[in-house]
């Protein structure tokens, strides 16, 4: 098993423990993971003014989203004062809460509604386990930021147009190239107006 996977695995695990400070030191292990695994696409798309003024400043924009079993799913939630779970469209067939440590790590937890299903988490979950299932980066504007994407870097976006998230969010995808041949989905993230 590669360091980065160990590291990941003992850090999931632990973020269901009953102790504050292991529990916080394991958040900080995953965002960690996640954004070094991110921060190549970031910082080229960075470099581009108008894509850059779209998205929250890089070092508060990012939200590392771990895909997990139903059972750690529960752990982890119970472990951290089970949080408010997010309100997911149905067809997304995915159950999720936030965690949030310290200024900057932000964790996102979900887990398939029906592990026997072929919703894209239970699909995920099948093939990889538990891990990193996307890496979220806060924008203002989802569709102006995808279409920068596909014109100016030729990425093309999963969805043709942004579709809503959870908690009225809109978003959308992208399965970028990572190396020998592993991929990372970076996800999109426009929150809701607020009144």
């Amino acid at each position: 098993m590669a360091e980065r996977d160990k590291l990941f695995a003992a850090a999931i695990s632990a973020l269901a423990s009953a102790r504050g400070e292991e529990r916080e030191a394991a958040a900080n292990t995953i965002f960690r993971i996640a954004c070094a695994e991110a921060a190549p696409f970031v910082e080229t798309w960075a470099r581009d003014a108008e894509l850059a003024g779209l998205i929250a400043a890089p070092d508060a924009a990012i939200t590392a989203g771990a895909a997990v079993e139903r059972k750690l799913f529960d752990a982890i939630r119970g472990a951290n004062g089970s949080p408010r779970l997010s309100d997911v469209p149905r067809d997304q067939d995915v159950l999720e809460f936030q965690l949030k440590f310290g200024a900057e790590t932000r964790l996102e937890i979900l887990t398939t509604n029906d592990p026997f299903g072929n919703g894209a988490v239970a699909r995920y979950l099948k093939k990889f386990g538990s891990n990193i299932q996307h890496v979220e980066i806060a924008t203002s504007d989802v569709d102006r930021a995808t279409e920068i994407l596909r014109t100016r870097f030729a990425i093309q976006p999963v969805y043709p147009a942004a579709r809503a998230g959870g908690d009225g969010s809109r978003i959308n995808f992208f399965l970028v190239e990572r190396s020998a041949g592993k991929k990372l989905l970076i996800e999109l993230e426009q929150e809701p107006p607020r009144s």
